[in-house]
């Protein structure tokens, strides 16, 4: 089978109702081919998704940027290739407001992390530590995003320290189709408002948005 010549592919448009500008989508773009050339020596996200990166991934994680478009300062836990924090920061960048602390201890992937931020002029920097290590250093946090990386209530237990310090916090969590059980299962630990909110793009998957985070007494 001959090889897929990425430089040739084309992005799909980007819906209505996400709407970003023109100069955003090109920067998306840009980080899409970023993902396809350095996937061959860090595996950077599951191999069988990436004939689908533009909408499992881009697409999925801009639906964050479209809920919450206000300008804000966030951390994303476990960046990995990106998903959803770079796609938030490179959103930002328009703005020129806000910002996104990409945590992700791998060294490889936060080398990876560090070009794109450079290639795209997302409004990010890296953290190549430990979720925990971070809390220690890491200044006021507005909201925490996070996609495939922990079980809810794993994630939970993570954002505790920066709930405590700022109660208004919003939690962003990108979950799939076993998301109800998750739910229930951290309720008799967690006190939390919760909003679902449907994926457009992977059927059964949300975005969990949770408010007002407290240990369960």
């Amino acid at each position: 089978m001959k090889p897929v010549d990425w430089s040739e592919v084309r992005e799909p448009t980007i819906p209505e109702f996400i709407s970003v500008s023109r100069e955003t989508e090109e920067r998306l773009a840009i980080y899409a081919d970023l993902v396809r050339k350095w996937q061959s020596s860090i595996n950077l996200i599951s191999p069988k998704t990436l004939p689908d990166l533009w909408t499992r991934h881009v697409l999925d994680s801009l639906q964050l940027f479209a809920l919450r478009r206000e300008p804000a300062v966030w951390m994303d836990m476990g960046s990995g290739a990106g998903f959803p924090g770079l796609v938030t920061a490179i959103c930002l960048a328009e703005a020129g407001e806000g910002w996104v602390h990409l945590v992700e201890s791998n060294n490889k992937k936060a080398a990876f992390l560090r070009q794109a931020i450079s290639r795209t002029g997302a409004r990010a920097s890296v953290m190549p530590v430990r979720i925990d290590a971070a809390a220690r250093n890491m200044p006021e946090i507005e909201a925490i995003s996070a996609r495939a990386l922990a079980p809810l209530a794993d994630l939970l237990s993570h954002s505790a320290p920066f709930a405590e310090k700022n109660p208004a916090i919003q939690l962003w969590f990108h979950k799939g189709l076993d998301y109800a059980e998750e739910v229930r299962s951290v309720r008799d630990l967690w006190v939390f408002d919760l909003v679902e909110h449907k994926s457009q793009f992977q059927d059964g998957s949300v975005i969990l948005q949770i408010g007002n985070l407290k240990k369960f007494n």
